[in-house]
């Protein structure tokens, strides 16, 4: 199968195209071919070595880790897909690897397709749809009425972050660009600060929840918003020991990622703010909870734009600029 390669961890690093061996598939995983994949910086970091400490992959490797596509054979022990089901998935780390034509699959990691999108629609919501799933209900804990601050909320993961989070009876507050500003209200925003123009620290406070997909300063920023009790939910870092002990990583590294987010666990402790890092992790069946509210018109992707295979190393490029208004897609078999 045709597959984009990472040689070696390098910042800024080439994607090879390569012709790699077919998958092979366990009893318990579902071989897929892949009709649409879609870009994330997740992909950027791992090319560039910066999650290697945790999420060792050995190289060569094909990244990727947004999937749509059709099951062309199941494992001995798979009882929920059978071959020719239009499925979409996140696979789990370390068995990513989607930039490529076909995958193995766990099957616990898989879900139907949402009905009602494209296999390039349905490419884009994985990743960004788990990571607002267990940040705003599984740790976020979010009820009607409470005050969520998502920024960049014309990214991947802000653009459903708020519409899950409207969905769940919160009021929204996001950060964006001007020109974004109407996309955002359209999506369930009801505060938009203009970060080019506006301090989101002098506009919000008494906030339930941030969502933190920013710098350092930032995230030491996001606390002076929040109110006593609140939770800071952070996707970019810096790791914690809570984090580092879901991976059972060594007393060394926990001690690494202890000593990393002392700082901002020390200021939080002081405001009476919970912090947590959020390192999302494949499940197919919030994917079948997330299915069904697309299916019912509650969520919408959010595509910028869609290249052909052969460009997935400009499209990559081009998340990178930070540019993109929610996600950017590959066709895979197009």
């Amino acid at each position: 199968m045709k597959a984009f390669v990472v040689d070696k961890y390098k910042k800024k690093g080439a994607l090879r195209l390569a012709d790699m061996p077919d998958p092979v598939i366990g009893a318990n995983d579902v071989l897929v071919r892949i009709h649409a994949t879609a870009i994330n910086l997740l992909d950027s970091k791992l090319r560039d070595g910066e999650f290697k400490l945790f999420v060792p992959y050995r190289p060569p490797f094909i990244p990727g880790h947004d999937l749509a596509g059709t099951a062309v054979r199941v494992g001995a022990n798979v009882r929920k897909f059978k071959v020719g089901d239009e499925v979409y998935s996140r696979p789990r780390d370390l068995r990513a690897g989607t930039f490529a034509e076909m995958i193995a699959v766990d099957s616990a990691d898989l879900a139907l397709k949402p009905t009602s999108l494209s296999m390039e629609q349905a490419a884009s919501i994985p990743l960004v749809g788990l990571t607002a799933w267990q940040a705003l209900i599984e740790v976020g804990k979010i009820k009607p009425g409470q005050k969520v601050f998502i920024q960049a909320g014309s990214g991947g993961v802000g653009t459903f972050a708020i519409q899950l989070a409207r969905h769940l009876g919160a009021i929204v507050a996001t950060t964006t660009s001007a020109a974004n500003a109407e996309l955002v209200k359209s999506l369930g925003a009801d505060v938009v600060i203009d970060y080019r123009t506006q301090d989101f620290e002098q506009v919000l406070s008494g906030y339930d929840l941030v969502l933190n997909s920013q710098d350092a300063n930032t995230l030491a920023k996001s606390l002076r918003v929040l109110k006593p009790g609140g939770k800071l939910i952070s996707i970019s870092g810096p790791p914690d020991v809570p984090f580092a002990k879901s991976l059972r990583l060594n007393l060394l590294l926990r001690f690494i990622m202890g000593m990393l987010s002392r700082s901002i666990i020390k200021k939080a402790k002081a405001r009476g703010i919970d912090y947590a890092f959020l390192f999302m992790r494949a499940n197919g069946q919030q994917l079948t909870e997330i299915a069904k509210l697309i299916d019912a018109g509650v969520i919408r992707p959010v595509v910028d734009k869609v290249f052909p295979f052969d460009q997935t190393a400009q499209a990559l490029a081009y998340v990178e600029t930070g540019r993109a208004k929610g996600k950017v897609v590959i066709t895979v078999d197009g």
